[in-house]
């Protein structure tokens, strides 16, 4: 017993001198035991929402997961996975919002970035998609054009200032060929052959007016539609129907083609898919027509599309765009009968064409469809959803060129503040 009393005895010496027993150390184990770039590229292999779960265990994997030295490394290594970007103005609320779907719910996430403080134009603005994010380019700000240009790194989700147009324009066209991005009209009744058309300079992040004469005694003052085609040429469409061309390569002329679109209207969507234009037609239709004969015909084989669609409260194809496997993606408004809310559903839809002795046709099929974003109020002349633009992203190799300009223009920005 006295022994006993000694040994506490000593114990409580030792930690009234400041000796207290040391205790066993923990072993470092997992991620935080290895270098970050060994880190870093077993962490390349992961996909996003791998990343996403992830950085939910802890602050120190969150702060490996989102780290840009990361991210980087998977864009070099081909590791960045393809994605889809909305944007969508959901009324009443006054101005758009972002959105991304996922992958593998079909559901559309809001993106929330902190990055830029960024308010989107209420309407009228132009989408210009690079590799790896979108050009937002001027646009009504409280009911005025604006010669304001944004940039939204898709991938990041931050936004970046660009230099402003020269002009203020609200519903141009606008176009990328190589490292430039062309703007057409959008300005009003200010417009004239020296300022109706601007072009962005991608390597140098300079805005130059266009000079752009016509063969033909008028100028289209509105264009509707615009694509490239291989890549050199801008194909557009005037509200007339009336369609034109226009190649940097050649003499900067506006070329009339002297063909007039066979069903002219207020079609707004064009996607160019292997070598065909695609746009919505009534009802729920989708139509095709080879760029130089603007003879537009029906896709085939999405009768059971259309049928399901009848029995929705607003009836018709809202937005047709294309995604990175290069189908088309279609989206609607719909009240199910007896449901009191709204929701926006989309189908994707691939193509083949086929030859026959009966002539060529395109026919679609579904490769799904659904619901994918629900409000909690019905569908009325001010509640709806409006997808004001829809794109497909996959790996590009121009986004360290793009995203460094853009870096640039806002550290010349701050110095000059």
């Amino acid at each position: 017993m006295k022994s006993m009393e000694g040994r506490f005895g000593a114990i409580r010496g030792c930690s009234q001198l400041g000796l207290r027993k040391e205790k066993k150390k923990k072993k470092v184990c997992g991620l935080s035991s290895l270098p970050d770039e060994v880190v870093w590229r077993c962490l390349a292999q992961l996909s996003r929402l791998d990343l996403a779960a992830l950085a939910m265990t802890s602050k120190s994997h969150r702060s490996l997961a989102t780290s840009p030295c990361l991210w980087d490394l998977r864009w070099r290594m081909d590791g960045v996975e393809p994605s889809y970007h909305m944007c969508l103005h959901i009324y009443p609320e006054p101005i758009p919002r972002w959105f991304i779907l996922h992958p593998v719910q079909r559901r559309l996430k809001p993106i929330y970035s902190h990055s830029h403080a960024y308010q989107s134009p209420e309407s009228g603005s132009s989408f210009v998609a690079v590799a790896w994010g979108i050009y937002i380019i001027g646009g009504l700000v409280n009911g005025k054009p604006t010669s304001e240009v944004t940039l939204f790194d898709c991938f990041d989700h931050k936004w970046y200032a660009i230099p402003p147009m020269k002009m203020a324009r609200a519903s141009a066209s606008a176009c990328r060929i190589d490292d430039k991005i062309y703007v057409f009209g959008g300005c009003g009744d200010d417009v004239d052959s020296s300022n109706w058309a601007e072009v962005y300079d991608l390597d140098t992040l300079t805005w130059d007016f266009l000079c752009v004469p016509t063969t033909t005694t008028t100028r289209p003052k509105n264009i509707k539609q615009s694509v490239v085609i291989d890549k050199k040429e801008i194909y557009a469409v005037d509200e007339d129907g009336q369609s034109f061309s226009f190649s940097p390569s050649k003499l900067p002329h506006i070329v009339s083609c002297g063909k007039t679109d066979s069903q002219p209207g207020d079609r707004d969507d064009w996607c160019l898919i292997g070598g065909f234009l695609f746009t919505r037609g009534a009802r729920g239709t989708i139509l095709w027509c080879l760029p130089d004969e603007l003879d537009w015909k029906e896709v085939k084989g999405l009768e059971e599309l259309q049928q399901q669609q009848q029995h929705l409260v607003e009836y018709g194809i809202s937005k047709l765009s294309r995604n990175y496997d290069s189908n088309i993606v279609i989206f609607w408004n719909a009240q199910p009968q007896g449901a009191d809310s709204l929701e926006l559903w989309s189908a994707e839809i691939s193509l083949r064409k086929i030859e026959s002795s009966q002539g060529r046709e395109i026919r679609g099929k579904i490769e799904w469809s659904g619901s994918v974003y629900n409000l909690d109020y019905p569908l009325t002349d001010s509640n709806r959803v409006k997808v004001v633009y829809a794109v497909g992203f996959i790996r590009g190799s121009d986004k360290h060129n793009t995203h460094n300009g853009a870096r640039r223009f806002e550290r010349r920005s701050d110095e000059e503040k």
